[in-house]
C-alpha cells in the first residue's frame, strides 16, 4: 500500500507510563486523619507528658519539690496549722504550697498521686479489654449457648454497682493476701473491682462487630481452607476489631481513673500515706478547702485535665477509625 506523501505512515507509539496506586490500610488511614485533629493531637502529648511525669516522679520531686510524705511543719502557723504566706504558701521552693496541718509538699503528693491514678485505671482497662474482646469474639463467632451464656453475664455484671463491690471486697481482704500487702494488696483489690464490671462494655461491642464479620468472605476462606477456631478468631477477627476496641479503651481510662478517685475519696483506695488524687481531694474536703482552695485545686484540676485529655484523644481515634464518618 503507498502512503500519500504528506501522511504519517506509522504512528509511533507513545511511551506510557503506569503509576501504581498504593493502598492505605484502616489503620494507616486513621492515623493521617487522626494528625489532622488538633486537639485530639494536643491531648495526646499532654498524656504522654503526664505518663513521663509519673514514671519519673522521684527524679522531678528530688528537683522541683520535697519527699511527698515528709512534714513540713515549720512552714505552718502553730495556732492555726495553715502554711504562713498567701496560696498554701507557694514558693519557688514549694511550687504549690504544703498541706494545712501535716505540712506536706502538695506538688510532690500530686505528681506522686498519678502514679497510683494512672496505673489502676490502666490496669483495670487492660483487665477489661482482655476479658472483653476474647469473650466477645467468643460469644460473636459461636453463637448458641455460647453467646448465650456470656450475653446473659455481661447483663448480669452490668447490674452490680462496682463501687459497693469494692467497698464489700475491701472490707473483707485482710491485711496481707496473694503475696501482697499494704498499698500493692490495695491496688490489686482495685484493679479487680474496676476492671471486673468494666470488661461487658467492650465484650458487647466486640460481640456487635464479630456478629457482623463471621459471615464475611475472608472467613469463609479461611474455613474452607481448614483454619480451626483459634486461628480465626485471632488472625482473622481479632485485626478487624482492634480499631474499635482501642477507640473505646481510650474512653474507658477517664471512666476507670474516675472510679478510682471516687474508692479512694471514700477511703477504700490505697492506704496513706500513698499519694492519690482521691485521697487528696478527701483530705482536702475536712473543712480546709475553704481556708486554702488550693489545696483541693491541685487534685482536683489534676483528674479534670486528665480526664477531659482521655476524653478528647477518644473523640479523635473515633472520628479517625470510624469507617462510617466523614473522610
Amino acid at each position: 500500500m503507498t502512503v500519500p506523501p504528506g501522511e504519517l505512515a506509522v504512528e509511533e507509539a507513545l511511551p506510557v507510563t503506569v503509576v501504581a496506586t498504593e493502598g492505605r490500610s484502616l489503620w494507616r488511614s486513621g492515623f493521617r486523619r487522626l494528625r489532622r485533629d488538633k486537639a485530639a493531637m494536643a491531648s495526646g502529648i499532654f498524656l504522654i507528658i503526664l505518663a513521663l511525669v509519673a514514671i519519673f516522679a522521684p527524679l522531678i520531686v528530688s528537683l522541683l519539690g520535697h519527699p511527698p510524705n515528709q512534714p513540713h511543719y515549720d512552714l505552718l502557723d502553730p495556732n492555726t496549722g495553715v502554711a504562713h504566706g498567701r496560696f498554701g504558701g507557694m514558693s519557688w521552693h514549694y511550687l504549690l504550697g504544703v498541706e494545712p496541718v501535716n505540712g506536706r509538699d502538695i506538688f510532690s503528693r500530686t505528681v506522686y498521686g498519678a502514679r497510683v491514678s494512672l496505673l489502676v485505671a490502666l490496669l483495670a482497662t487492660a483487665t477489661a479489654v482482655v476479658i472483653g474482646t476474647v469473650l466477645g469474639m467468643l460469644a460473636g463467632y459461636l453463637g448458641g449457648v455460647w453467646d448465650l451464656v456470656i450475653a446473659r453475664l455481661m447483663d448480669l455484671l452490668l447490674c452490680v454497682p462496682s463501687v459497693l463491690f469494692a467497698i464489700a471486697l475491701v472490707a473483707v481482704i485482710p491485711n496481707k493476701a496473694f503475696g501482697l500487702s499494704g498499698s500493692g494488696l490495695r491496688i490489686g483489690v482495685l484493679v479487680f473491682a474496676i476492671g471486673i464490671f468494666a470488661w461487658p462494655y467492650i465484650g458487647r461491642i466486640v460481640r456487635g462487630q464479630v456478629l457482623s464479620l463471621r459471615e464475611k468472605e475472608f472467613i469463609e476462606a479461611s474455613r474452607a481452607l481448614g483454619a480451626g477456631t483459634p486461628t480465626i478468631l485471632f488472625r482473622e477477627l481479632l485485626p478487624n476489631v482492634a480499631a474499635p476496641v482501642l477507640v473505646y479503651s481510650t474512653l474507658l481510662i477517664p471512666t476507670n481513673i474516675l472510679n478510682e478517685a471516687a474508692l479512694s475519696y471514700l477511703g477504700v483506695g490505697v492506704r496513706p500515706p500513698t499519694a492519690s488524687w482521691g485521697d487528696s481531694l478527701a483530705t482536702a474536703s475536712h473543712g480546709f478547702f475553704s481556708i486554702e482552695p488550693i489545696f483541693m485545686l491541685a487534685p482536683g484540676l489534676a483528674i479534670f485535665l486528665t480526664v477531659l485529655a482521655f476524653n478528647l484523644l477518644g473523640d479523635g481515634l473515633r472520628d479517625a477509625f470510624d469507617p462510617r464518618g466523614g473522610r
